[in-house]
């Protein structure tokens, strides 16, 4: 009978210590799944963020492109028609007076306005095209710090 008892105990001490070992290997299970879901919900913001970033950062090309596009556009037009002789290109400039000594047809008070010349017509549309490409690279790279860098 002593047996019996005996038996009965180590099986109740073994039946105990595996629920224990079951309840353990539980614990780490649900702390092992509460880690990964946190995870999954951290990088699905993650990747909306990155998303919204994206759109801004296509939006924001968009929007430069179709700036730059016009500003071209019309930087064109503008040699087309000075091209065409419609306008002329001139030059913001004072003459001097004329000296009383000077005589003669073609004095400074008969001149026309200043004008480029037409070999420098490509450099000023050039320059025309350069500016415009910088002013809205400088515009798209300020609205991609506001807009993306410092969110």
């Amino acid at each position: 009978m002593q047996l019996d008892g005996f038996l009965l105990v180590v099986l109740g001490l073994v039946a105990w210590v595996y629920i224990h070992f079951l309840e353990e290997q539980r614990d780490t299970a649900r702390s092992e799944r509460d880690s990964a879901y946190s995870e999954v919900v951290d990088l699905r913001e993650a990747a909306r963020i990155s998303g919204e970033m994206l759109a801004d950062r296509d939006e924001n090309d968009r929007t430069r492109t179709k700036a730059l596009n016009h500003a071209l556009s019309e930087i064109n037009d503008l040699r087309r028609a000075v091209d065409g002789g419609g306008k002329r290109l001139l030059v913001k400039a004072t003459c001097s007076t004329p000296k009383p000594d000077q005589t003669g047809s073609g004095s400074v008070v008969d001149a026309g306005p200043a004008e480029l010349a037409a070999d420098a017509r490509s450099d000023y549309f050039t320059l025309r095209n350069q500016l415009a490409l910088s002013h809205e690279m400088i515009l798209g790279l300020q609205d991609h710090v506001r807009r993306i860098c410092l969110r």
